[in-house]
């Protein structure tokens, strides 16, 4: 196992604390996406509001969960989101704060528009999105449809449409992606919009795991972008659009990773609590999926590790991705199974675990997609490059 800093074994200790708090709500939120608005006192969800909030805003206050607030590296964002996930990763993903909008902000913003964002996220807790999946399109920059005009004052008026966005019906601030209008592929850029503005509607989408997050449908018709902000106008045009959408994705692809192996060790866990004499076949299958979670674990520090000294390094991440993803279902699926038949009417926390990891498949590129990224750096020599 990876030796860990002492201000993560920090960290860590303090979520650990904080999941069960999650956990107790799951079914809640389950049942109504809506409940996070009861639980913004909670530690855990008091402490994701400021999760990458930079200490010059960080909020002020004494009470648990209330900072630090500093902007992460990759393997505190994977500790974070493994044992959050644990306790429940649909709390988790509907708690406010600056998710990946916070670490588009990173890549490509000024500090006047991190000052903007982070301004209203200290007031109090705000969720923001990010915005860059079209229906029938999913992710693929080059077919993107949501078109950037120019209002002739240096800004933008923004159209089209953006789907499965988590938060975004809950959110004070977006960013979007959109295709200068008259241009081509190196003619994307990302946009920060308050969704209070004329023009930006969200509606939720009904789903059946993860739907704390609340996916949504997003429709944009004039909305008004200022000059200022505009992401990366200070970099050059080939920074602005893929690169920073890589960028982003190395960073958090990790943590995605790190939620399928939280639910994997919840149903382990649940296994544990409620079936407590394992015999034979049962008990070598429990053995098994633990040393399967203690290899993800491992592979999943390590993929986090290489993003922290190589931000371009993202390879590995999508091993991570792809192995605890299917870890995560095997796992659910095997202890539904040990608790035979009935155990999704029986057991309901369990059968929410079940649902949710066939949902983490679907964030950040599916397996297949993950596997073709991994090819790409076996092949051209990039995985395993110290």
């Amino acid at each position: 196992m990876i030796s860990l800093p002492a201000p993560l074994v920090t960290t860590r200790e303090h979520v650990v604390r904080w999941a069960g708090d999650l956990r107790a709500h799951a079914l809640e939120l389950d049942a109504d996406p809506e409940a996070i608005r009861r639980h913004l006192d909670l530690p855990a969800v008091r402490f994701l509001a400021g999760h990458e909030v930079p200490p010059d805003w960080q909020r002020a206050g004494d009470a648990a969960g209330a900072g630090p607030a500093h902007g992460l590296p990759t393997l505190e964002r994977v500790l974070v989101s493994e044992e959050l996930a644990r306790g429940d990763a649909g709390m988790m993903l509907a708690s406010p704060g600056a998710s990946m909008c916070g670490a588009l902000l990173g890549v490509l913003g000024s500090q006047e528009q991190r000052n903007w964002v982070y301004g209203r996220l200290a007031e109090r807790p705000r969720w923001t999105c990010f915005a860059l999946t079209e229906p029938e399109r999913g992710s693929a920059i080059g077919e993107m449809t949501a078109t950037l005009t120019p209002d002739g004052d240096g800004g933008y008026l923004l159209d089209g449409e953006k789907r499965y966005v988590g938060n975004a019906a809950r959110a004070d601030v977006g960013a979007v992606f959109a295709r200068v209008a008259g241009t081509e592929r190196l003619g994307v850029l990302a946009v920060l919009v308050d969704t209070a503005d004329p023009g930006f509607r969200a509606e939720p989408l009904p789903t059946v795991g993860l739907r704390g997050a609340q996916l949504t449908h997003i429709t944009l018709e004039r909305v008004r972008v200022p000059a200022e902000r505009v992401l990366g106008a200070h970099l050059p045009p080939t920074r602005r659009g893929m690169w920073s959408i890589v960028a982003v994705f190395n960073q958090l692809r990790p943590s995605v990773a790190a939620i399928a192996l939280g639910i994997a060790r919840a149903a382990h866990d649940y296994v544990a609590e409620h079936r407590r004499l394992l015999r034979g076949r049962e008990r070598e299958t429990y053995e098994e999926l633990g040393h399967r979670i203690d290899a993800a674990r491992l592979l999943t520090y390590r993929a986090a590790l290489a993003v922290d000294r190589r931000p371009a390094a993202g390879h590995l991440a999508s091993a991570a991705k792809a192995r605890a993803c299917e870890l995560a279902e095997d796992v659910t699926l095997a202890a539904l199974g040990l608790f035979g038949p009935g155990a999704r009417l029986d057991h309901p926390l369990l059968e929410k675990l079940a649902r949710d990891a066939r949902g983490v498949e679907f964030m950040e590129g599916t397996r297949n997609i993950q596997k073709l990224n991994l090819f790409q750096g076996l092949h051209t020599g990039k995985v395993g490059r110290p």
